[in-house]
C-alpha cells in the first residue's frame, strides 16, 4: 500500500532570478541578458533536477515565461519528462525578462498585483507562449498568490489547469516587518495545507461544486505551524534556505535536525487526517547562486538541498512517502477529499524544545487556531462561511494586501495579555468564585485528539484538553475543556466540566467570552456599522457600534451575536447550562472590539456548553 505522505517537489528554471532583478553583490545594476547570469541560473536548475533525480524522486518543472525562450530550458523539461515521468507545468512567478519588459513596461513580477485584464493578458502570453513550445498547455500553474478572478479565468479558459500553488501561509505582517517593509507581499489567513479554493475568494475553500473553482490549491512550501505563526514564515519551512536563513543548523557539522523534525512533524499529522499528510518543497534556482547574495556559502546552500531532498528519498525507499507530481495529486486529492472534509494539525514546537501545542482547524466555513498555552483559547479565527470577494491588483481597494480578515487574531490584536484595556481578541473563559476570578488563558495545558462518528453519519473531530486546576482561596477545582469540530457544521462546540471540586456543594460562575474585531494588519478599522444583539423569545436586543462601552445582559437568551458588514459575517453564541445568560459588550476607541458572551452557573460534575457559529450576512 502506497504511504498517503505525500510529496510535491517543484522547481522552476529562472533564467533571471527575482533576487537578480536589482543589483549584483557588487552593487552595480544587473545586466539581465549577460550570459553568464542565465548559464548559472540554468545550471542550478540542472543541479536541483539531478539531486531529486539521484534520489528518486519525480518533480513538476515549473517553466517561467523566461525560460520559455530558452531553447536548452525547454529541452531539459522534455528530456525529463520523458525519462523521469516530470511533469511540465507552467508558473506565473519568473515573468520578468527583457520579452516581458518591452511588452508591459513595467518592473512589477507579482501576477496578482496587476489589474484584471492585465493579469488575463499576462496569462495568455504565458500560456501561448508554453503551447508553441511544448504542443499541450500545462495541467499545473502557481505564483505566491492568485486571487480567484484570477484562477476563475484561468481555469475556463484553460481547462487542462488541475493544480496550483495558490498561496504562501502567514507571509504577512510578520514577514513584511522582517524584511525591511520591502516584501510588499500581505496574504495571511488562508490554509496551511491543499484545499479547494472556492470561486469567490481564493483563502476560503469551496464547500460544494457550486463553489469549485475547478482546481486544486497547494501553499508555496509546507511552514512550521507554530514558528511561522509567532514570527517570520521566510526562517520556517521546507525550503533549505529558510532553515539557513533562520540559522536553525549545526554551523560546524552543516547537518539539519530541525529539517528533518520538520518534516517528520507534517507526517505526525496522519494521526489526524484519516491518514494522510503533505509536504511540499518549492524552490527556484535564484537562492542557490555563487555571487553570494545569501547568508551562506554556495557549498552549504548545495549541501543543504542534498540532504533534504536525500531524507525525503530516504522516506520513499521505506515506503513512507509517495512522490507525485501536481497534477496528479490534484486528482488524488479529488478521489480522498470531499468538500467539507477538514484539514486538522495538532502541532507541538519543534524549534525551541518547549511544550507548548496548537490545535489548527480548516475547513469551508472557518479557519481555527486553539493554543493549548492559553487553556485551549481560540487565538485565531477565520469567517471562511462568508466567503467574502476581496479584489486584489491595481485599481482595486487591495492593491498588495491579499489576507482573508479575522474576527480573532492574538498577533495582531493581543489575544488576552493587553497594557491597559479589557482582553484583546481571543475566546475563553472566566471562573470566579466569591469575588476571585481566573481565566483560562492562564491554564496551560495539553491536547489530545479523536474523531468519533455520530449517530447523523457525520465525524465529529474533538481536541481533548487535560484537565487544569483551578485554585479559589477556599475552594479548588479541576476542569476539563473539549473542544468539537462537526464535519459539514460551522460552529464550534466547546463543553467545559468540572470534574472534582474540594467543596461539592459549591457554585462557580462561569463566564465564556469571545472578543472579536475584523482586520488584516495591526491597525484597527473603523468598528462603526457592525451591530450586537441579544436574541429571546423574538425580541432583539439590538445596538448599533459607536465606541461607547455599552453592554447588554439577557437572563435566558436564545443567542447573542455580532454582525459584521465590512466581511460579510455574522458570528453567533448560544449555550446550554444552568441560569445562562447571553450578553454582549462594545468597545472603545482605545479597545476597538466588540465581545459576545454566556455567563451562568456550574457545580461538581456539571458542564457548560457554548457553540459559537460563523455565518454569511444576508
Amino acid at each position: 500500500m502506497e504511504s498517503k505522505f505525500i510529496l510535491n517537489l517543484i522547481h522552476r528554471p529562472e533564467m533571471v532570478p527575482e533576487y537578480a532583478e536589482k543589483v549584483t553583490g557588487q552593487g552595480k545594476e544587473e545586466n539581465l541578458g549577460r550570459k553568464t547570469l542565465l548559464t548559472e541560473s540554468l545550471d542550478i536548475f540542472k543541479t536541483q533536477q539531478a539531486i531529486a533525480h539521484k534520489n528518486g524522486l519525480k518533480t513538476t518543472i515549473q517553466m517561467t515565461y523566461a525560460s520559455l525562450f530558452n531553447d536548452e530550458a525547454v529541452a531539459l523539461a522534455k528530456h525529463d519528462h520523458e525519462v523521469y515521468g516530470d511533469e511540465i507545468g507552467s508558473t506565473l512567478l519568473g515573468l520578468s525578462c527583457e520579452e516581458f519588459r518591452k511588452k508591459y513596461r513595467t518592473k512589477d513580477f507579482c501576477i496578482w498585483m496587476f489589474d484584471l485584464e492585465t493579469k488575463k493578458q499576462i496569462v495568455d502570453d504565458v500560456f501561448g507562449k508554453f503551447y508553441d513550445r511544448f504542443g499541450f498547455y500545462p495541467a499545473s500553474t502557481g505564483s505566491y498568490y492568485m486571487d480567484a478572478p484570477l484562477i476563475n479565468y484561468i481555469k475556463e479558459k484553460y481547462p487542462t489547469i488541475q493544480c496550483a500553488v495558490a498561496t504562501c501561509w502567514e507571509e504577512g505582517p510578520k514577514a513584511y516587518h522582517t524584511c525591511n517593509n520591502s516584501w510588499y507581499t500581505l496574504f495571511d489567513g488562508g490554509p496551511w495545507a491543499p484545499w479547494i479554493p472556492s470561486r469567490a475568494n481564493t483563502h476560503a475553500p469551496a464547500a460544494n461544486e457550486a463553489e469549485d473553482s475547478g482546481i486544486v490549491a497547494i501553499p508555496h512550501l509546507s511552514r512550521d505551524l507554530i514558528a511561522c505563526y509567532d514570527g517570520n514564515g521566510s526562517n520556517f519551512g521546507t525550503h533549505p534556505q529558510n532553515v539557513l536563513r533562520g540559522m536553525i543548523y549545526d554551523t560546524k557539522t552543516w547537518e539539519l535536525p530541525y529539517l528533518y523534525n520538520l518534516i517528520d512533524q507534517y507526517r505526525y499529522q496522519e494521526k489526524f487526517n484519516d491518514g494522510y499528510a503533505y509536504n511540499m518543497m518549492f524552490v527556484g534556482p535564484g537562492w542557490m547562486n555563487k555571487m553570494g547574495r545569501w547568508e551562506a556559502p554556495y557549498e552549504l546552500l548545495l549541501h543543504s538541498y542534498e540532504e533534504g531532498c536525500a531524507y525525503y528519498g530516504k522516506l520513499k525507499q521505506e515506503g513512507k512517502l509517495t512522490d507525485m507530481t501536481m497534477s496528479e495529486f490534484a486528482g488524488f486529492y479529488r478521489q480522498t477529499h470531499g468538500y467539507t472534509t477538514p484539514e486538522c494539525a495538532l502541532w507541538r514546537d519543534i524549534l525551541y524544545g518547549s511544550d507548548k501545542q496548537l490545535f489548527w482547524y480548516c475547513d469551508p466555513f472557518m479557519r481555527a487556531c486553539v493554543n493549548m498555552d492559553q487553556g485551549g483559547a481560540i487565538v485565531d479565527l477565520r469567517p471562511y462561511a462568508a466567503k467574502l470577494e476581496w479584489p486584489v491588483g491595481i485599481g482595486t481597494p487591495h492593491v498588495q494586501d491579499c489576507s482573508y480578515p479575522f474576527l480573532i487574531q492574538e498577533k495582531y490584536r493581543a489575544g488576552y495579555f493587553t497594557h491597559y484595556a479589557g482582553e484583546g481578541t481571543v475566546r475563553s473563559a472566566k471562573l470566579r468564585h466569591n469575588g476571585e476570578e481566573v481565566d483560562l488563558c492562564l491554564c496551560r495545558t495539553h491536547a489530545h485528539f479523536r474523531a468519533e462518528t455520530l449517530e447523523n453519519g457525520r465525524t465529529a473531530r474533538k481536541l481533548i484538553l487535560d484537565p487544569v486546576e483551578i485554585r479559589f482561596s477556599d475552594c479548588t477545582l479541576t476542569l476539563q475543556t473539549v473542544l468539537t469540530f462537526v464535519e459539514g457544521e460551522s460552529d464550534i462546540r466547546i463543553d467545559r466540566r468540572i470534574l472534582e471540586m474540594s467543596d461539592p456543594d459549591a457554585e462557580i460562575e462561569i463566564d465564556e467570552y469571545m472578543v472579536a474585531c475584523y482586520g488584516t494588519t495591526e491597525y484597527p478599522e473603523d468598528m462603526t456599522g457592525i451591530r450586537l444583539y441579544a436574541d429571546k423569545d423574538g425580541d432583539n436586543h439590538e445596538l448599533d457600534y459607536a465606541y461607547l462601552c455599552r453592554e447588554c445582559v439577557v437572563p435566558g437568551a436564545e443567542q447573542v451575536r455580532a454582525v459584521v458588514p465590512p466581511i460579510r459575517t455574522v458570528v453567533s453564541m448560544t449555550a446550554s447550562g444552568r441560569d445562562a445568560a447571553g450578553y454582549y459588550k462594545e468597545g472603545y476607541a482605545f479597545s476597538p472590539m466588540f465581545t459576545l458572551g454566556y455567563k451562568g452557573t456550574i457545580k461538581e460534575k456539571e458542564a457548560f456548553t457554548t457553540w459559537l457559529k460563523l455565518a454569511k450576512e444576508d
